[in-house]
């Protein structure tokens, strides 16, 4: 990006989430013939427009893609499509998506970084699209702000959750909401906005808004910052370095609850009890950490692996607070029952079997030590290394960190807080930041990997905002001056 995302100048500070708000739909295309020159919409034959793909394989042949574009948008998976198993399987899927339409992010961002206060600050970000963000932002005058930005399809209850017929037009976006109602707020009584990819609104907001939602950082950030008074630099700090597992603490109860404590042997009660007394702190060497992990992937397992059987992905089950939720609400859950058996399983059955099935694996585990980085394995990685292991000269493995993904310091494996920055907008401003790699891209430069240490244990460096004057400052280290033709 040739502007700055994330960051300050003289007179504001800003930050951005991903919103999570899913703009994206599929509908089903019926095609005349595997041609896909015609469709059939509102009651006639309508032509497609087709557009031909060449993509260049070095060292083989060159491949033509032909992709049909209908009225919602290009169709994305056909016969053709050669993706994983069971995507668009047999089906014409064509996709409707906010970031296929014309926008202009660039000038949003250009706006944003010449800001001066507030509505400068509005007026920016008005016209950013997609994908939308949550923009949250200081000022020296003392405002601060949250902005949810984008453009958010207007649906009805629960429209787009599936894939939708494409016959008519009966399915089609009929609109998107206004702008001004996108969910905002400027200077509340209790003196903080903050966003953690949360649910922006609660359930008084009039329009649906489906997408995929992180609760439990939100309710730590929440619950810490209400706490505090006077805050420091040093407390943003601590926050941004948070291991605390909301989400546990909520399940912990419900755990214990259904399990059957009779019908453990020794070794497993052992378990048990590291999970009882735990701080519910991911921190790098908690092993209740990885009790509580290795238990939720077995319950989820078993109490969806009947249900979902046909499904390839396990990305594509509910998520982990889905199931806690569920469990909470409702004491006869009907998808304890496993319906590959002829008994029906309680909750109380299978949250024991989970157990005895993570204590199982938890006994393999200790040999290498059940510490939560050991099981984590969190590392910065070269981009190209899919595998995590083919560039492993180019990365930096084994981090003694904690955290994972619905934590304050979201770091899950090859995942994490790629950019922390605190600012104190005072004059002249005060800010620090830090990111997990380098200022080189050459793995020979001492420079490849050299924040790398500080940023895993919570140290920032503080930035300099130059100006006019600081042009013969001594943290100059050399000028270059590029010359035309």
């Amino acid at each position: 990006s040739p502007f700055v995302i994330i960051g300050f100048n003289d007179s504001i500070a800003w930050g951005v989430t991903n919103s999570q708000r899913d703009v994206k739909d599929y509908y089903e295309i019926k095609f005349t013939d595997k041609s896909r020159k015609e469709y059939w919409f509102n009651g006639a034959w309508t032509a497609t427009t087709q557009r031909v793909e060449e993509i260049k394989v070095k060292g083989g042949k060159t491949i033509f893609d032909t992709v049909a574009y209908t009225i919602f948008g290009p169709v994305m998976y056909d016969d053709s499509f050669q993706g994983a198993v069971n995507e668009g399987k047999g089906r014409n899927l064509a996709v409707r998506w906010t970031a296929h339409d014309p926008s202009n992010e660039g000038m949003a961002i250009y706006r944003l970084n010449r800001a001066k206060n507030y509505d400068e600050y509005v007026n920016a970000i008005k016209d950013f699209t997609c994908p939308g963000q949550n923009f949250v932002f200081a000022s020296k005058s003392g405002d601060i702000a949250i902005w949810q930005q984008g453009r958010f399809p207007a649906r009805w209850d629960r429209q787009g959750l599936y894939v939708m017929p494409g016959e008519d037009s009966s399915y089609m976006w009929q609109g998107f909401i206004p702008q001004p109602e996108n969910p905002h707020a400027k200077n509340p009584e209790r003196g903080f906005l903050q966003s953690a990819n949360q649910r922006p609104a609660d359930s008084t907001y009039p329009y649906f808004i489906p997408g995929s939602y992180i609760t439990p950082r939100g309710i730590t950030i929440e619950n810490k910052l209400a706490a505090m008074s006077g805050i420091t630099v040093n407390d943003m700090m601590a926050l941004h370095g948070n291991y605390f597992n909301t989400l546990a603490e909520d399940a912990r109860t419900v755990l214990l609850k259904y399990t059957k404590e009779g019908e453990l042997n020794a070794n497993e009660k052992n378990y048990l009890e590291l999970f009882r007394n735990w701080d519910l702190q991911a921190a790098p060497d908690s092993k209740g950490q990885t009790v509580y992990t290795l238990w939720r992937f077995a319950l989820e397992d078993t109490i969806w692996g009947d249900d979902f059987a046909g499904l390839p992905n396990k990305e594509d089950w509910p998520e982990t607070q889905t199931l806690f939720e569920y469990m909470l609400r409702d004491t006869a859950m009907k998808f304890a029952d496993d319906i590959r058996t002829p008994v029906k399983e309680t909750l109380y059955d299978m949250v024991t079997a989970a157990f005895k099935k993570a204590a199982r694996q938890l006994g393999e585990r200790e040999k290498t030590g059940l510490e939560w980085y050991k099981y984590n394995q969190p590392g910065v990685y070269h981009i190209m290394d899919k595998s995590k292991k083919d560039l492993l000269p180019f990365a930096r493995a084994g981090l003694h960190v904690g955290g994972w993904g619905d934590i304050v310091n979201a770091i899950k494996g090859s995942h994490g807080p790629s950019w922390r920055m605190i600012v104190q907008m005072s004059s002249p401003t005060e800010a620090y930041g830090v990111y997990p790699g380098g200022q080189s891209g050459n793995p020979g430069s001492r420079f490849y990997d050299n924040y790398l240490d500080q940023w895993a244990e919570g140290r920032y460096n503080k930035l300099w905002f130059m100006r006019d004057g600081d042009r013969t400052d001594k943290n100059v280290k050399w000028v270059m001056t590029f010359k035309g033709e």
